[in-house]
């Protein structure tokens, strides 16, 4: 029997979210039909690509709540953690970061604004990616993400550790040149591709509770 390929997926959630809502437009489902993605579904469905006996050994979830919107969206944090619960309860492993304040001039008048992005997620998972690599954990690992941010702990990686293999799983419109030339493994999601892995609705788990899809998704 073929040895097995230990392949762990990193996933830019905030990345892979905003691809996932463009599909939903473009396929003309006005922004529902794909935000209910089953993570381990869809990533497994590019494991024949992968090769040489690949398997999911772990699969890494990084995003942020953003409880700064709950003024004007109240179900905006509640909505997130209930598709964090259902991506838990297949396995994979949520990694929280946070929105941080920033302050920047108005585009318009000039003025400083004070506004919130979410900066901590590209250096968790550059964190996460060497971790990994250094304690041998995989064989092959994918990163899930059109941003470049990724760029230089992936060089980085595949300098201090040549024999492990590191690929791309590119988001819809997420594509990026810059990263296709980093590694030879690399795959162009379509929009269909999250259509066809959606979570049950509900999703049932093991403690006998189900957690219903939310109408906006």
């Amino acid at each position: 029997m073929a040895p097995v390929n230990r392949t762990v997926f990193l996933i830019d959630g905030f990345n892979l979210y905003h691809s996932v809502k463009t599909a939903s437009y473009d396929l003309g489902l006005g922004g529902l039909g794909t935000r209910w993605l089953d993570i381990k579904a869809f990533c497994a469905s590019y494991l024949h690509a992968i090769g040489g006996n690949a398997q999911i050994y772990d699969i890494y979830y990084f995003s942020a709540l953003a409880k700064h919107l709950l003024a004007s969206d109240p179900d905006i944090t509640k909505r997130h953690e209930l598709y964090i619960e259902c991506l838990k309860a297949t396995g994979v492993t949520v990694e929280l970061s946070k929105f941080k304040k920033k302050t920047i001039p108005c585009p318009h008048c000039g003025r400083k604004i004070t506004r919130r992005e979410e900066k901590e997620t590209d250096v968790a998972v550059a964190s996460k990616l060497l971790e990994i690599l250094h304690l041998g954990q995989c064989d092959t690992a994918i990163i899930v993400t059109g941003d470049t941010d990724i760029v230089p702990a992936v060089k980085t990686a595949q300098k201090i550790f040549p024999s492990q293999k590191l690929g791309f799983l590119l988001p819809y419109k997420r594509h990026n040149a810059e990263l296709t030339r980093l590694s030879s493994t690399h795959f162009l999601v379509t929009s269909t591709a999250y259509t066809r892995h959606q979570f049950p609705d509900p999703v049932s788990l093991r403690n006998g509770r189900t957690i219903n899809k939310p109408a906006a998704w």
